[in-house]
């Protein structure tokens, strides 16, 4: 459940800059994932890293999907966290891929409450990955929780 770090990015500044919450679902078939949430203040943004499990309870950091969310961003996911819509869909696009998340509401009680994922385009290769968990209540209401904060310390109230 720990990352590599790099040179420099152990340091206590840097631990005081960011936090983060990861929902981790690994899965006996091994297609299981994790999407990990980060707040940097140093770059006044929610940092969003997804990984597909690569291993029973490993996961491919190396190849991670990654977002920077704004506050317009936060706010759709907390629309859907808070139920004011069914969901929200996020696209971001740049030169070398399109990257998108996806927050989904499902009202059945055979399954988890909340479906995210999370999906990246290549621009040259046209290639696509992309990370699927489920989310149950409990882990929706932490981040909702954590998402509120970060809104709170991005805007400086």
């Amino acid at each position: 459940m720990t990352s590599k770090s790099t040179a420099g990015s152990s340091t206590a500044a840097a631990t005081k800059q960011s936090a983060e919450y990861a929902i981790y679902k690994p899965n006996g078939r091994g297609t299981g994932g994790v999407i990990r949430f980060e707040f940097n203040r140093s770059k006044g943004a929610v940092f969003v890293d997804a990984a597909s499990q690569s291993g029973e309870k490993q996961f491919d950091w190396e190849q991670k999907i990654t977002m920077k969310w704004g506050l317009s961003d936060l706010g759709a996911v907390l629309a859907t966290l808070q139920g004011r819509q069914e969901q929200a869909k996020l696209f971001h696009q740049s030169e070398k891929a399109n990257s998108a998340f996806e927050l989904t509401f499902r009202d059945d009680p055979q399954k988890a409450p909340y479906f995210m994922s999370m999906s990246r385009q290549d621009a040259s290769s046209k290639s696509v990955k992309k990370v699927t968990i489920p989310v149950t209540h409990a882990e929706a209401v932490i981040l909702e929780t954590a998402l509120r904060a970060a809104i709170t310390r991005l805007i400086g109230w």
